[in-house]
C-alpha cells in the first residue's frame, strides 16, 4: 500500500511548485480564494497510481474536507472525505454530485493498457460507460469543470514514432488506447453541443514510488526501483532498446493542477493535451540505476506487453501545451533515479 505520509510530502512538493507557475502565483492564488472555498472536489479512482497523490495534492489547495475521494473499495489510512462509489452506475454517481455539491470532477477510474488487452470487452465497458456517466451528470448538474486522463495510447504504429505531433492520426493497438481515443472525442463533443469546461492531458508513462505498478505498459518503470532498492535482480518485458515516453508524478501532478488552473480561453486543445516528460529505454534507466547501486542485474525477456510499446510513440512534441499554458517538465532520467531511490530506501529501510 501507499505511505501516506510520504504522500502528503510530495502533494506539499508539488503544490509549492505549482505555485511558481503563472497560473498559481501568489495574487491569482489570493484572487482565487474565495472561489476555492467554494469548489467542491469529486475524484474517481483515487486509490490508484495517480489518485493517490493527486488528491493530497487538491486537499493543500482546496482543504480536505472539500475534496471527495471515491473507489469501489475503500483506501486505507486515508485522511479525508471518502465513499465508496462504482462510476458505472450512473445513478449512484448522480447522487455523490448531488449531495456534495462537487463543481470539479476528476475522472480517473479506468482498467489500463496491459490489463485491458486480457479483457478487451470489459476493459472498453468499464471505461466508457464511465467516462460517459460522469460527463451526463456533470452536464445535468452543471458542475464547473471536469478532467480526464488520456494516454499515449491512443497513438499506434500509423501515427509519427518521434515528436508525435498534437494532431497525428489516432489508430491505436489497444482496448484502453481505443476507449482513450473515443473519450476524447466525447469530451470534444460536450464541450462544443454544451459548452462542458473538459480538459484532459495524454499522460506517457508515469512513474511513482507512491504505489506499485497497476497492470499499465510502462509498468516496468516503476518496478525496476523497487526491484533495485531492495538488492534483487530484475527481468524486464520490454527489449532492453524500447524507448518510451515517461513523466515522473511530482510532474505528472503538477500538469494536471496547471492545466485545471489555466484561464478556459487560453486552452485551444479540447480532446487532450499531448504531454512529454523524458524518454527512455529500459537499458538506460537500468544504467542509470547502476550509477547509485552498481550492483544491479537486468534481464530481457520481452512478452505480450512489446507489441503495445512498439505500437506507441518514442517521444512526444508537448509545444501546445508548453504555448497554452506556460507547460514545462522539471525531472530528467537522472533526478528521478535520485529521487525515487532516496524514497524507496525509506519505504524499505534500506537507507
Amino acid at each position: 500500500m501507499p505511505c501516506f505520509k510520504q504522500m502528503g510530502i510530495l502533494a506539499k512538493q508539488c503544490y509549492a511548485t505549482s505555485q511558481r507557475s503563472p497560473y498559481f502565483s501568489p495574487t491569482k492564488q489570493l484572487l482565487n480564494r474565495k472561489r476555492m472555498k467554494q469548489d467542491n472536489i469529486l475524484v474517481t479512482g483515487a486509490a490508484g497510481q495517480l489518485g493517490s497523490v493527486l488528491v493530497e495534492a487538491l486537499q493543500e489547495i482546496y482543504g480536505t474536507s472539500r475534496v471527495l475521494a471515491t473507489d469501489i473499495k475503500p483506501i486505507e489510512n486515508h485522511e479525508g472525505p471518502f465513499h465508496i462509489l462504482d462510476a458505472c452506475d450512473g445513478a449512484a454517481l448522480e447522487a455523490v454530485v448531488r449531495q456534495w455539491r462537487i463543481t470539479q470532477i476528476y475522472h480517473l477510474a479506468a482498467i489500463l493498457s496491459a490489463k485491458g488487452e486480457q479483457d478487451p470487452f470489459k476493459a472498453w465497458q468499464l471505461n466508457m460507460t464511465s467516462w460517459l456517466n460522469v460527463l451526463e451528470v456533470a452536464r445535468q448538474r452543471h458542475v464547473a469543470k471536469v478532467y480526464y486522463p488520456s494516454s499515449i495510447a491512443v497513438f499506434g504504429y500509423a501515427a509519427a514514432p518521434k515528436n508525435t505531433p498534437q494532431y497525428e492520426v489516432l489508430i491505436p493497438e489497444t482496448a484502453y488506447g481505443i476507449s482513450k481515443v473515443a473519450g476524447e472525442n466525447w469530451a470534444y463533443y460536450y464541450h462544443r453541443r454544451y459548452g462542458l469546461d473538459v480538459r484532459s492531458l495524454r499522460y506517457p508513462g508515469i512513474i511513482s514510488h507512491q504505489s506499485m505498478p497497476g497492470g499499465g505498459t510502462t509498468d516496468y518503470a516503476v518496478d525496476i526501483y523497487h526491484h533495485a532498492v531492495q538488492r534483487k535482480p530484475y527481468e524486464c518485458f520490454l527489449r532492453a532498446d524500447t524507448p518510451l515516453p515517461m513523466l515522473y508524478i511530482p510532474d505528472a501532478i503538477r500538469a494536471t493542477l496547471e492545466l485545471m488552473e489555466a484561464p478556459a480561453q487560453r486552452l485551444s486543445v479540447r480532446t487532450s493535451y499531448n504531454l512529454a516528460g523524458m524518454t527512455f529505454t529500459p537499458a538506460e534507466v537500468a544504467a542509470n540505476i547502476q550509477k547509485y547501486l552498481p550492483d544491479f542485474q537486468v534481464t530481457y525477456k520481452p512478452d505480450y506487453r512489446q507489441a503495445i510499446a512498439d505500437s506507441w510513440p518514442q517521444s512526444i512534441d508537448d509545444s501546445f501545451a508548453r504555448r497554452d499554458w506556460g507547460w514545462q517538465p522539471q525531472y530528467d532520467l537522472d533526478a528521478m533515479t535520485r529521487d525515487m531511490i532516496a524514497h524507496l530506501e525509506k519505504k524499505y529501510a534500506l537507507a
